[in-house]
């Protein structure tokens, strides 16, 4: 193990645990910590039920509030945990923060085994978008690109 990974059970133990409490308080298994700097910036539970937002994720509740501890939208030189393998969405919102490392204890099979099988979701991109479930459907009208000139036109922009 190196000093980055020497640490990871710890804050993985963390993480179940955070998912294991919010299990007994009534909500999903899943739990997540943001850490900097070898310290605890931010902790989540899955709120989805509680906060009847399909989004709430504990990854996502974890990241959102790492972003507001640290005043940035990004996360980079911090790390993820995860009680569980991040689905499709976790995982985009870490990308998206710009986390370095993303660390997890149990995987999808294990979710799946659990009553969460995301499987769907995981297989959704292999497929052309023709052949999802769910439409989704490009309306291009004769304006559809002026937010990206507006965009690209404002000299006070924030890159992300």
């Amino acid at each position: 193990m190196n000093a980055s990974t020497d640490i990871d059970p710890k804050w993985l133990t963390v993480a179940i645990d955070l998912a294991t409490a919010n299990v007994e308080a009534g909500g999903g298994p899943f739990g997540a910590v943001v850490v900097g700097a070898g310290e605890l910036v931010s902790t989540g539970q899955n709120r989805v039920t509680q906060n009847l937002d399909p989004t709430a994720h504990a990854e996502v509740m974890a990241i959102r509030a790492a972003c507001q501890q640290v005043g940035n939208f990004s996360l980079a030189g911090h790390t993820l945990y995860s009680s569980c393998e991040p689905c499709p969405l976790c995982l985009s919102a870490a990308l998206w923060a710009r986390v370095d490392r993303i660390v997890f204890a149990a995987d999808r099979h294990d979710a799946a085994v659990g009553g969460f099988d995301d499987r769907a979701f995981y297989e959704l991109f292999d497929r052309p978008r023709e052949h999802w479930e769910v439409p989704v459907l490009q309306h291009r009208l004769h304006h559809s690109f002026l937010p990206f000139e507006t965009w690209i036109g404002n000299s006070n922009r924030i890159q992300y």
